[in-house]
Formats: C-alpha cells, structure tokens, sequence
C-alpha cells in the first residue's frame, strides 16, 4: 500500500508539473497575456485574465492530478491527500518566491484551492466506480 500512495503521488505530481510548466509555455506566446520583463527583472503589466486563467488551469490540474493518484493506489482518500500536501508545500514555496511580482489574491487563491481539487479529484475516482 505505501509502495502504490508513493508511485502515486510521484506520477500525480510529475502530471500536475509538466501539465502546469506546458500550459505556461502555451499561455505566454499568446501576446495579450505577455508580461513585459522590465531591465531590472521585474516583471510588470501582468494582464487580470491571464492570472485567472492560470487560477482555473490550477484548479483543473489539481483534480486531474488526485484523479491519477487515486487510480495508481487504487485508494481515494490517502494517496490524493499526501499528493495535495505535496502541491501546497512546493505551491508555498513558490508563491513565496514570486510574492513581489504578482497581487496578493492570486497567491492565496491559488494556494486554497489546491488540497480540495486534488481530494475532489480523487473523489472522481470512487464516482467512476459507483457508476461501472
């Protein structure tokens, strides 16, 4: 059982990163929603619908990712919660480091949101079942 909430949470965690990194990639050669880089590395004219689309990309990931994570342990509950932690602790860790360069409600939306989208998603899981 920890050998799959492991392997589970390395996947879950791999799709949510390589889906969020992807997206960004996507998102930034679309030019409404390039921030310009001042000379000094600032980063200013973040434009409101790029962050909130980020926001909801987030969220979708997240339910995805628990929903990978409950599928390889077959668990719904464990695997999805340990996954989640994991997201918020790296999540912190990051929002920190770009506190200055974006507003204040988007780093605290983003960080809320990611433990319930990952448990919903793992949630998705045991729904897939009952209806099997």
């Amino acid at each position: 059982m920890v050998k799959r909430i492991t392997i589970a949470l390395v996947v879950g965690f791999i799709v949510w990163t390589v889906l969020w990194l992807g997206s960004d990639a996507l998102l930034t050669v679309i030019p409404t929603f390039n921030p310009r880089i001042e000379a000094d590395g600032t980063i200013t004219n973040i434009p409101t619908n790029y962050l909130i689309i980020k926001l909801v990309l987030s969220v979708i990931f997240s339910i995805i990712a628990g929903l990978i994570a409950a599928t390889i342990s077959k668990e719904t509950t464990k695997a999805p919660l340990v996954l989640g932690v994991a997201l918020l602790i790296v999540g912190i860790f990051f929002q920190l480091g770009n506190w200055d360069l974006l507003p204040f409600w988007y780093h605290l939306t983003f960080l809320i949101f990611l433990l319930p989208a990952t448990l919903f998603g793992g949630k998705l899981r045991s729904f897939r079942e009952v209806r099997q």
